[in-house]
């Protein structure tokens, strides 16, 4: 079965947002890059699948002389590190690029998410949609809010009594049996 497509793909430039997010910044100076790398992976995966987006977290090869590779972390989410030689930056321009001439964009929005001044005039320039890292912050902290609501108002109980919570006919045969006027043919 195929699964339905999602309202947006959001391009993420991985170093940038880990740069202008102070938990992460800060994870990154005090534990490690890779520390940082994995938060912001799964901040965004659980944030991607509440929105229903298609993400994927764009990772410059840090000066490492390797080919570029792409980990698939849900079906929604997935992590492109870029060939040696090729930023972030370049990757999401190309992507921007193609997906102007795709036919997904009359069915989806493509959002990318930097603070980079010069990479939002690029990427508007080609149809795309742009929000900054700040935007993006309050946006998972907006979802991350909601799904928590959520969780409280399905996880209470009407009430304490197990009883509130049965039909109106099982509550009637329950008293009727408590008070021993229910026989087992009423059952």
């Amino acid at each position: 079965m195929q699964r339905p497509r999602s309202q947006a793909i959001l391009l993420v430039d991985g170093y940038n947002i880990v740069g202008a997010w102070p938990d992460l910044k800060r994870m990154r100076d005090c534990a490690s890059l890779e520390a940082a790398r994995r938060d912001l992976i799964e901040t965004l995966t659980n944030y991607s699948a509440f929105q229903g987006f298609d993400t994927q977290i764009v990772f410059d090869s840090q000066y490492q002389d390797t080919p570029g590779t792409t980990e698939v972390v849900t079906h929604q989410v997935s992590v492109q590190y870029t060939d040696f030689g090729q930023t972030a930056d370049t990757y999401i321009e190309k992507m921007c690029a193609a997906f102007r001439y795709d036919s997904r964009k009359f069915e989806q929005r493509l959002i990318v998410a930097t603070s980079d001044r010069a990479q939002q005039l690029t990427v508007v320039g080609y149809g795309a949609e742009w929000m900054s890292a700040q935007k993006l912050a309050h946006e998972v902290e907006a979802a991350t809010r909601r799904v928590r609501k959520q969780q409280r108002t399905t996880s209470r109980p009407a009430s304490r009594f197990l009883s509130h919570s049965l039909d109106p006919v099982a509550r009637q045969k329950l008293g009727k049996l408590r008070f021993g006027h229910l026989y087992s043919d009423e059952i």
